[in-house]
């Protein structure tokens, strides 16, 4: 069963038991206010690890969307919230939703912590029939069920919006209920208000420095990590991609920042192998759209035997199966303590000498540092006579210029401009060549399935055309790419 996912986009207000919500109806046309009585079991690990993460699951009754709730945490303002209909169990979280939050429980049991009984009212913003915000005012009873069963009570207003367009509404309408008294709240949530959960340890350095820097775009990455988690699982558009990117990113920056932040080469190697796992789905997907584009832009008449279905349906079933490898590797012991390493990490690093040294005065150098690697990439690869282990040194260039690229944009906020050009430029390289290796990789894939397609008898023509194509494809890049060295070498010259 796969539930319905929202987007929330809420602005939350603490009241005192008086306030009076002011008439919005010089804001739109106003519906209500209507009544609610709402129940609400609230599910966690005993020590609270999805409310230290952010992380909301419930079962609730009332209202008019009753069922079980999992909200994860906000990123951009907004909250993704999935949504299942109501079991009869309050006892067994739907496997769905347990499967989801895998990451944060990391194995442990889910139980029922905590009790919300809410009087809701409930005053609805409309044009015509388009529900465009909704103001519910929550007068709440909140019962600890761990033990002691420590009751508290408060009201609060949430402003929530339901056509994504109209955020100049939802500003108007927040403006309005803070004019009569409200206050943003503090609270993440209500279960956060109840039970203050301990977010989780993050080490500090001292203002400006190195270690500062470092750590915080560490914890950036690690927390990325985790957001898109829940994603993969559901297989969402794009979250291999970018939890792939995340695990790049972390690793990279652990090796470049190898002097601020030491002893993290086991972390290096499990991100690696996190790569990997991502990775096979990835490349499926992507090789699997690039045919598909290739064949659509043929004539029809040049698209000779059953090629969409080996390019197609036998590519797609090939990644499906890498999905189900990567489930069960998110579900997996190593997974865990990998994301426990890095946790780990955060609130106990390991600091050289270089973390206490002023961010600018020792990031620059790291840059640049880095950037030598790629022109020492370079110049190997320009040494290199055979064809095919040519074609590998190129590869080690455009690998060395995406580290280069991911280091820049780590210092980006703190050393400003320079590092965004610099990390253009290294994007740059790391495009030509990618594309180079994408047309040599292509061909490579084409020339298997081609021998697969021979083998039962079928016709190859429009698989020597797909072949001419991506040798076209990596020939043009490989032409461009002089050029685009050149010119980049001198402009980062001027920069470092």
């Amino acid at each position: 069963m796969r539930g319905a996912v929202g987007i929330e986009i809420e602005d939350k207000f603490d009241v005192p038991h008086n306030y009076a919500v002011p008439d919005l109806a010089d804001l739109a046309e106003v519906t209500g206010p209507k009544s609610h009585q709402l129940v609400a079991l609230y599910y966690d690990t005993p020590d609270l690890r999805l409310a230290a993460r952010g992380v909301t699951l419930r079962r609730r009754r009332g209202g008019d969307d009753a069922g079980w709730h999992l909200k994860l945490p906000k990123a951009k303002g907004v909250r993704q919230e999935i949504a299942l209909p109501l079991t009869r169990s309050t006892r067994v979280v739907p496997p769905e939703l347990a499967e989801l939050v895998r990451a944060y429980t990391r194995g442990a049991g889910l139980d029922v912590v905590a009790e919300l009984d809410t009087r809701r009212s409930v005053t609805l913003l409309r044009d015509g029939d388009a529900r465009l915000l909704e103001v519910a005012d929550d007068r709440v009873k909140a019962t600890d069920r761990r033990e002691g069963g420590r009751v508290v009570r408060w009201r609060e207003v949430e402003a929530e919006l339901i056509d994504e367009s109209r955020q100049a509404l939802l500003s108007k309408v927040g403006k309005r209920l803070r004019k009569a008294g409200a206050r943003p709240s503090d609270a993440a949530s209500k279960l956060a208000r109840l039970l203050e959960p301990a977010p989780p340890p993050r080490a500090r350095c001292e203002p400006g420095s190195a270690g500062e820097v470092v750590l915080a775009y560490v914890a950036g990455q690690a927390d990325a990590l985790l957001a898109h988690d829940p994603r993969v699982r559901r297989a969402e558009d794009d979250a291999v991609h970018q939890m792939r990117v995340a695990c790049r990113r972390l690793r990279s920056a652990l090796k470049a920042f190898r002097t601020v932040v030491t002893g993290t080469e086991r972390i290096q190697e499990e991100l690696r192998w996190l790569g990997e796992v991502l990775g096979e789905a990835r490349d499926l997907e992507v090789i699997r759209a690039r045919f598909g584009e290739e064949l659509a832009g043929l004539p029809p008449e040049l698209v000779v035997g059953p090629i969409r279905d080996r390019l197609g349906a036998d590519l797609l079933a090939r990644e499906r199966e890498a999905y189900e490898r990567i489930k069960d590797a998110l579900s997996g012991e190593r997974y865990y303590a990998l994301l426990d390493a890095l946790d780990a990490l955060l609130a106990a690093p390991e600091l050289g000498k270089a973390a206490g040294k002023p961010a600018r005065e020792r990031l620059v150098a790291v840059a640049a540092h880095n950037w030598n690697r790629v022109t020492k990439a370079y110049g190997t690869a320009q040494a290199v006579a055979d064809p095919e282990r040519r074609e590998a040194a190129l590869h080690d260039v455009r690998k060395a210029a995406k580290r280069a690229r991911y280091t820049a944009e780590a210092l980006e906020p703190t050393l400003g401009k320079d590092m965004a050009k610099l990390a253009e430029l290294a994007e740059g390289i790391q495009e030509v060549l990618g594309k180079h290796q994408d047309g040599v990789v292509a061909q490579e894939t084409l020339a298997r399935e081609a021998d697969s397609a021979r083998r039962a008898g079928e016709d190859t023509f429009t698989y020597g055309l797909l072949v001419g194509i991506e040798r076209g494809t990596a020939e043009r890049a490989r032409a461009r790419f002089p050029g685009v060295w050149s010119e980049t070498v001198k402009a980062v010259e001027k920069l470092l």
